[in-house]
Protein backbone atom coordinates (compact mmCIF):
# COMPACT_ATOMS: atom_id res chain seq x y z
CA UNK A 1 0.00 0.00 0.00
CA UNK A 2 3.11 2.31 -0.30
CA UNK A 3 2.09 3.83 -3.60
CA UNK A 4 1.65 7.17 -4.43
CA UNK A 5 -2.27 6.69 -4.72
CA UNK A 6 -2.41 5.57 -1.16
CA UNK A 7 0.37 8.34 0.28
CA UNK A 8 -1.80 11.31 -1.34
CA UNK A 9 -4.77 9.92 -2.03
CA UNK A 10 -5.74 8.96 1.47
CA UNK A 11 -4.78 12.23 3.16
CA UNK A 12 -6.40 13.97 0.69
CA UNK A 13 -9.88 11.86 0.61
CA UNK A 14 -9.81 12.22 4.68
CA UNK A 15 -9.41 15.87 4.41
CA UNK A 16 -12.18 16.02 1.97
CA UNK A 17 -14.45 13.78 4.32
CA UNK A 18 -13.53 15.72 7.46
CA UNK A 19 -14.45 18.71 5.76
CA UNK A 20 -17.42 17.79 4.53
CA UNK A 21 -18.20 16.72 8.35
CA UNK A 22 -17.46 20.65 8.90
CA UNK A 23 -19.49 21.68 6.53
CA UNK A 24 -22.54 19.83 8.48
CA UNK A 25 -21.52 20.81 11.91
CA UNK A 26 -22.64 24.27 14.27
CA UNK A 27 -21.56 24.96 17.52
CA UNK A 28 -24.57 23.70 18.96
CA UNK A 29 -24.17 20.37 17.57
CA UNK A 30 -21.52 20.59 20.79
CA UNK A 31 -23.71 22.49 23.24
CA UNK A 32 -26.31 19.72 22.39
CA UNK A 33 -24.54 17.27 24.82
CA UNK A 34 -25.55 19.24 27.43
CA UNK A 35 -29.43 18.40 27.27
CA UNK A 36 -28.16 14.60 27.62
CA UNK A 37 -24.42 14.69 29.32
CA UNK A 38 -25.10 10.90 30.80
CA UNK A 39 -25.92 9.57 27.60
CA UNK A 40 -22.66 11.43 25.97
CA UNK A 41 -20.70 10.10 28.45
CA UNK A 42 -21.60 6.39 28.36
CA UNK A 43 -21.57 6.72 24.58
CA UNK A 44 -17.64 8.00 25.02
CA UNK A 45 -17.04 5.40 27.81
CA UNK A 46 -17.62 2.57 25.30
CA UNK A 47 -15.82 4.44 22.57
CA UNK A 48 -12.52 6.07 24.11
CA UNK A 49 -11.66 3.36 27.30
CA UNK A 50 -13.67 -0.01 26.53
CA UNK A 51 -13.20 -0.54 23.20
CA UNK A 52 -9.14 0.21 23.55
CA UNK A 53 -9.52 -2.22 26.00
CA UNK A 54 -11.76 -4.97 24.16
CA UNK A 55 -8.95 -4.51 20.97
CA UNK A 56 -6.19 -5.16 23.49
CA UNK A 57 -7.75 -7.97 25.24
CA UNK A 58 -8.23 -9.20 21.22
CA UNK A 59 -4.83 -8.60 20.18
CA UNK A 60 -3.23 -10.86 23.10
CA UNK A 61 -6.02 -13.70 22.28
CA UNK A 62 -5.39 -13.91 18.82
CA UNK A 63 -1.67 -13.41 19.60
CA UNK A 64 -1.21 -10.88 15.95
CA UNK A 65 2.33 -10.07 15.33
CA UNK A 66 3.64 -6.40 16.82
CA UNK A 67 3.03 -4.15 13.74
CA UNK A 68 -0.57 -5.65 13.30
CA UNK A 69 -1.15 -4.99 17.09
CA UNK A 70 -0.37 -1.85 17.44
CA UNK A 71 -2.62 -1.22 14.29
CA UNK A 72 -5.44 -2.47 15.79
CA UNK A 73 -5.06 0.02 18.80
CA UNK A 74 -4.55 2.49 16.62
CA UNK A 75 -8.14 1.61 14.82
CA UNK A 76 -9.82 1.13 18.46
CA UNK A 77 -8.42 4.80 19.42
CA UNK A 78 -10.27 6.02 15.65
CA UNK A 79 -13.55 7.98 16.72
CA UNK A 80 -16.51 7.18 14.91
CA UNK A 81 -17.32 7.39 11.29
CA UNK A 82 -19.49 10.21 9.78
CA UNK A 83 -21.14 7.02 8.53
CA UNK A 84 -22.66 6.07 11.58
CA UNK A 85 -25.06 9.02 10.88
CA UNK A 86 -26.32 7.06 7.83
CA UNK A 87 -26.51 3.92 9.70
CA UNK A 88 -28.41 5.98 12.58
CA UNK A 89 -31.08 6.86 10.31
CA UNK A 90 -31.51 3.75 8.72
CA UNK A 91 -32.52 2.32 11.68
CA UNK A 92 -34.30 4.76 13.64
CA UNK A 93 -31.68 5.82 15.84
CA UNK A 94 -31.53 9.78 17.37
CA UNK A 95 -29.51 10.86 14.61
CA UNK A 96 -28.95 14.53 16.60
CA UNK A 97 -27.10 12.39 19.09
CA UNK A 98 -24.90 10.97 16.50
CA UNK A 99 -23.98 14.31 14.91
CA UNK A 100 -22.61 15.27 18.34
CA UNK A 101 -21.18 12.31 19.22
CA UNK A 102 -19.03 12.71 15.93
CA UNK A 103 -18.07 15.89 16.74
CA UNK A 104 -17.14 15.92 20.00
CA UNK A 105 -15.29 12.66 18.78
CA UNK A 106 -13.45 14.00 16.74
CA UNK A 107 -11.85 16.86 18.38
CA UNK A 108 -11.18 13.73 21.14
CA UNK A 109 -9.41 11.81 18.77
CA UNK A 110 -6.41 14.41 18.89
CA UNK A 111 -5.65 13.16 22.66
CA UNK A 112 -6.97 9.50 22.60
CA UNK A 113 -5.27 8.63 19.39
CA UNK A 114 -1.70 9.11 20.28
CA UNK A 115 -2.58 8.09 23.73
CA UNK A 116 -3.25 4.45 22.56
CA UNK A 117 -1.08 3.88 19.93
CA UNK A 118 2.07 5.20 21.96
CA UNK A 119 0.72 2.72 24.60
CA UNK A 120 0.69 -0.23 22.20
CA UNK A 121 4.07 1.12 20.28
CA UNK A 122 5.78 0.45 23.77
CA UNK A 123 3.54 -2.72 25.16
CA UNK A 124 4.07 -4.21 21.63
CA UNK A 125 7.31 -2.84 20.92
CA UNK A 126 6.87 -3.09 16.90
CA UNK A 127 10.82 -1.72 16.41
CA UNK A 128 11.61 -5.21 17.23
CA UNK A 129 10.50 -6.41 13.88
CA UNK A 130 12.34 -4.10 11.81
CA UNK A 131 9.66 -1.25 11.97
CA UNK A 132 10.61 2.52 13.23
CA UNK A 133 7.32 3.93 14.55
CA UNK A 134 6.31 6.59 17.34
CA UNK A 135 3.79 9.53 17.66
CA UNK A 136 6.91 12.37 18.88
CA UNK A 137 4.84 15.82 19.25
CA UNK A 138 5.75 16.65 15.60
CA UNK A 139 3.85 13.80 14.25
CA UNK A 140 1.18 14.30 17.41
CA UNK A 141 0.77 18.11 15.41
CA UNK A 142 0.11 16.31 12.21
CA UNK A 143 -2.55 14.35 14.14
CA UNK A 144 -4.40 17.26 14.79
CA UNK A 145 -4.22 18.96 11.05
CA UNK A 146 -5.17 16.03 9.49
CA UNK A 147 -8.65 15.75 12.32
CA UNK A 148 -9.25 18.58 13.11
CA UNK A 149 -8.16 21.36 10.75
CA UNK A 150 -10.45 20.86 7.63
CA UNK A 151 -13.56 19.99 10.38
CA UNK A 152 -12.27 23.79 11.66
CA UNK A 153 -12.38 24.84 7.92
CA UNK A 154 -15.45 23.44 6.99
CA UNK A 155 -17.34 24.97 10.18
CA UNK A 156 -16.30 28.80 9.27
CA UNK A 157 -17.31 28.20 5.80
CA UNK A 158 -20.91 27.51 7.43
CA UNK A 159 -20.51 29.77 9.82
CA UNK A 160 -20.08 32.68 6.98
CA UNK A 161 -22.55 31.10 4.89
CA UNK A 162 -25.50 28.46 5.92
CA UNK A 163 -26.98 28.69 2.53
CA UNK A 164 -23.54 27.84 0.62
CA UNK A 165 -22.23 25.25 3.47
CA UNK A 166 -26.23 23.47 2.56
CA UNK A 167 -25.95 23.61 -1.08
CA UNK A 168 -21.96 22.14 -0.76
CA UNK A 169 -23.25 19.34 1.54
CA UNK A 170 -23.91 16.21 -1.31
CA UNK A 171 -21.28 17.29 -3.39
CA UNK A 172 -18.68 16.91 -0.83
CA UNK A 173 -19.99 14.26 0.58
CA UNK A 174 -20.20 12.53 -3.38
CA UNK A 175 -16.66 13.91 -3.97
CA UNK A 176 -15.70 12.43 -1.05
CA UNK A 177 -16.81 8.88 -1.12
CA UNK A 178 -15.51 8.66 -4.95
CA UNK A 179 -12.19 9.97 -3.81
CA UNK A 180 -12.22 7.17 -1.36
CA UNK A 181 -13.65 4.90 -3.70
CA UNK A 182 -10.89 5.34 -6.19
CA UNK A 183 -8.15 5.03 -3.77
CA UNK A 184 -9.74 1.77 -2.11
CA UNK A 185 -9.94 0.66 -5.44
CA UNK A 186 -6.61 1.29 -6.69
CA UNK A 187 -5.34 -0.19 -3.70
CA UNK A 188 -7.37 -3.51 -4.20
CA UNK A 189 -5.79 -3.85 -7.92
CA UNK A 190 -2.31 -2.78 -6.87
CA UNK A 191 -2.19 -4.88 -3.49
CA UNK A 192 -4.30 -7.80 -4.13
CA UNK A 193 -1.88 -10.18 -3.12
CA UNK A 194 -0.98 -8.81 0.09
CA UNK A 195 -4.74 -7.81 0.74
CA UNK A 196 -5.63 -10.99 0.59
CA UNK A 197 -2.36 -12.74 2.81
CA UNK A 198 -3.52 -9.66 5.09
CA UNK A 199 -7.14 -10.65 5.38
CA UNK A 200 -6.09 -14.11 6.56
CA UNK A 201 -4.09 -12.59 9.52
CA UNK A 202 -6.56 -10.19 10.64
CA UNK A 203 -10.41 -11.02 9.15
CA UNK A 204 -11.32 -12.81 11.79
CA UNK A 205 -9.97 -10.10 14.86
CA UNK A 206 -12.09 -7.42 12.93
CA UNK A 207 -14.80 -9.54 12.51
CA UNK A 208 -14.78 -9.86 16.39
CA UNK A 209 -13.88 -6.17 17.55
CA UNK A 210 -16.80 -4.95 15.30
CA UNK A 211 -18.93 -7.48 16.26
CA UNK A 212 -18.41 -6.52 20.10
CA UNK A 213 -18.05 -2.85 19.30
CA UNK A 214 -21.37 -2.60 17.64
CA UNK A 215 -22.48 -5.25 20.81
CA UNK A 216 -20.56 -3.06 23.63
CA UNK A 217 -22.29 0.36 22.11
CA UNK A 218 -26.25 -0.71 22.12
CA UNK A 219 -26.56 -3.04 25.07
CA UNK A 220 -24.20 -1.50 27.94
CA UNK A 221 -26.32 1.69 27.30
CA UNK A 222 -29.34 -0.41 27.29
CA UNK A 223 -28.25 -1.40 30.80
CA UNK A 224 -27.17 1.47 31.74
CA UNK A 225 -31.11 3.03 30.81
CA UNK A 226 -30.66 4.79 27.81
CA UNK A 227 -33.52 4.69 25.14
CA UNK A 228 -33.87 2.80 22.71
CA UNK A 229 -33.34 5.21 19.18
CA UNK A 230 -29.98 6.87 21.39
CA UNK A 231 -28.91 3.03 21.95
CA UNK A 232 -28.74 2.33 18.26
CA UNK A 233 -27.09 5.76 17.89
CA UNK A 234 -24.44 5.23 20.31
CA UNK A 235 -23.81 1.47 18.38
CA UNK A 236 -23.60 2.89 15.30
CA UNK A 237 -21.36 5.51 16.67
CA UNK A 238 -19.06 3.01 18.62
CA UNK A 239 -19.40 0.15 16.14
CA UNK A 240 -18.09 2.21 13.07
CA UNK A 241 -14.86 3.48 12.99
CA UNK A 242 -13.68 6.45 10.96
CA UNK A 243 -11.01 3.89 9.41
CA UNK A 244 -9.73 6.18 6.95
CA UNK A 245 -8.19 8.39 9.39
CA UNK A 246 -6.42 5.46 11.07
CA UNK A 247 -5.70 4.04 7.95
CA UNK A 248 -4.03 7.76 7.26
CA UNK A 249 -1.82 8.29 10.48
CA UNK A 250 -0.05 4.52 9.84
CA UNK A 251 0.42 5.31 6.38
CA UNK A 252 1.54 9.33 5.97
CA UNK A 253 1.85 9.79 10.19
CA UNK A 254 3.76 7.17 11.33
CA UNK A 255 5.33 5.91 7.82
CA UNK A 256 3.72 2.13 8.08
CA UNK A 257 1.38 0.38 5.58
CA UNK A 258 1.53 -3.09 7.55
CA UNK A 259 -0.08 -1.22 10.31
CA UNK A 260 -3.10 0.11 7.89
CA UNK A 261 -3.80 -3.42 7.12
CA UNK A 262 -6.35 -4.37 10.07
CA UNK A 263 -8.38 -0.25 9.75
CA UNK A 264 -8.04 -1.49 5.85
CA UNK A 265 -9.84 -4.62 6.58
CA UNK A 266 -12.27 -3.04 8.99
CA UNK A 267 -13.24 -0.82 6.56
CA UNK A 268 -14.67 -3.10 4.29
CA UNK A 269 -16.38 -5.14 6.80
CA UNK A 270 -17.62 -2.91 8.84
CA UNK A 271 -20.43 -2.09 6.77
CA UNK A 272 -22.31 -5.16 6.58
CA UNK A 273 -21.62 -6.29 9.81
CA UNK A 274 -23.04 -3.04 10.95
CA UNK A 275 -26.36 -3.41 8.50
CA UNK A 276 -26.67 -7.07 9.75
CA UNK A 277 -26.70 -5.68 13.42
CA UNK A 278 -28.88 -2.82 12.93
CA UNK A 279 -31.53 -4.97 10.82
CA UNK A 280 -31.56 -7.61 14.69
CA UNK A 281 -31.93 -5.40 16.92
CA UNK A 282 -34.89 -3.12 15.44
CA UNK A 283 -36.47 -6.50 14.06
CA UNK A 284 -36.13 -7.22 18.21
CA UNK A 285 -37.53 -3.98 18.69
CA UNK A 286 -40.71 -4.35 16.28
CA UNK A 287 -41.36 -7.68 17.53
CA UNK A 288 -41.89 -6.07 21.09
CA UNK A 289 -43.93 -3.26 19.79
CA UNK A 290 -46.24 -6.01 18.36
CA UNK A 291 -46.44 -8.09 21.26
CA UNK A 292 -47.15 -5.06 23.66
CA UNK A 293 -50.00 -4.36 20.96
CA UNK A 294 -51.11 -7.60 21.46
Amino acid sequence: MNSPLVSVGLPLALAVIMFGLGLSLTVADFTRIAKSPRIVAIALLCQVIALPIVAFGLVLLFDLPAILAVGMMLLASSPGGTTANLFSHLFRGDVALNVSLTAVNSVIAVVTVPLVTNFAIGYFDPAESGESVGLQFGKVVQVFAIVLVPVAVGMLVRRASAAFADRMDRPVRIGSALTLLLVILGTVATESDTLTESFVQVGAITVAFCLISLTVGYFLPRLLGVPDRQAIACAMEVGIHNSTIAITIAVSVLDSTEMAVPAAIYGILMFPLAAAFGYLITRKRSRVAVAAAE
